[in-house]
């Protein structure tokens, strides 16, 4: 199947590894030149060394999402080497483990800064052209706590449900100027961020790491943790003129994980 992504620009947030970069490496692999994005402009070069390797088109950057000022230089800076952003993929890092009471008003304030106003900040500078071309894909990666919370990930949950109640009204909004919007939902894919959980896992429950991650395996209808390359598919489909029918929904990749409807 022709995705139809040849000579199309995509920017990844976050695509020095874990899920971003398998996103990265797919939409490379399927003809789109990508701009990769990344806190670590060490790990951001390397995704890019891995395109390129592929025999795919990328350039990187070092963008810490916290800082709005950067949004407009890396934006200008990422046309003039491969155009105007055709797809963008939102995808941040997360706060780290936490209960939802007693967290210090500054590191909400932090969180949200880093993981909602940055997103909703760059879409909003790259909308005007996607609509002005009749054409564009908004895809937001959050997590499988927006539809089932995750117990001791209180700021996660609360921070990321909020990208569902925008990208749902956005999709609204942008529909007719043909640009899709959806969100993506990662079940347990197997990437540093979820080692991560699972040894704050161990540590506060005293046991191995082996122990919670076969546990974690147990509650996976199809018996596996995710490999990041099947969440970059899922994206690049989203992403796609295949999916242009698809817009404000959101799309589990998590192996039957979440139990609700």
């Amino acid at each position: 199947m022709d995705l139809g992504l040849s000579e199309k620009c995509a920017l990844v947030l976050g695509a020095g590894g874990g899920l971003g970069g398998a996103i990265a490496e797919t939409l490379a692999a399927e003809g789109a030149k990508v701009a990769v994005a990344d806190i670590n402009a060490e790990a951001a070069q390397r995704t890019v060394e891995r395109i390129e390797a592929a025999g795919g088109t990328a350039m990187s950057l070092q963008w810490d999402l916290a800082d709005l000022e950067r949004i407009g230089p890396n934006l200008a800076e990422i046309e003039k080497r491969l155009g105007a952003v055709d797809i963008l993929v939102n995808n941040t890092g997360g706060p780290p483990p936490t209960p939802a009471s007693g967290q210090p008003a500054e590191n909400w304030t932090s969180y949200f800064n880093s993981m909602v106003l940055s997103v909703l900040s760059i879409t909003d500078a790259v909308l005007p052209k996607m609509r002005a071309r009749g054409w564009g894909r908004v895809i937001t990666s959050t997590s499988s706590g927006v539809v089932a919370p995750i117990p001791n990930l209180g700021m996660s949950n609360a921070l990321r449900l909020s990208l569902v109640g925008w990208s749902k009204t956005l999709a609204r909004e942008v529909g007719k100027d043909g640009v899709t919007c959806n969100i993506v939902l990662p079940g347990r894919i197997a990437t540093q961020r979820i080692r991560f959980l699972d040894e704050k896992k161990a540590e506060r429950e005293g046991r191995s790491v082996e122990d919670v991650a076969a546990e974690s395996t147990a509650s996976i209808p199809v018996g596996r943790y995710g490999d990041p390359a099947e969440y970059g598919d899922a994206v690049a489909f989203l992403a796609s003129e295949r999916a242009s029918y698809i817009t404000g929904s959101v799309i589990r990749i998590d192996g039957g994980l979440i139990p609700s409807i």
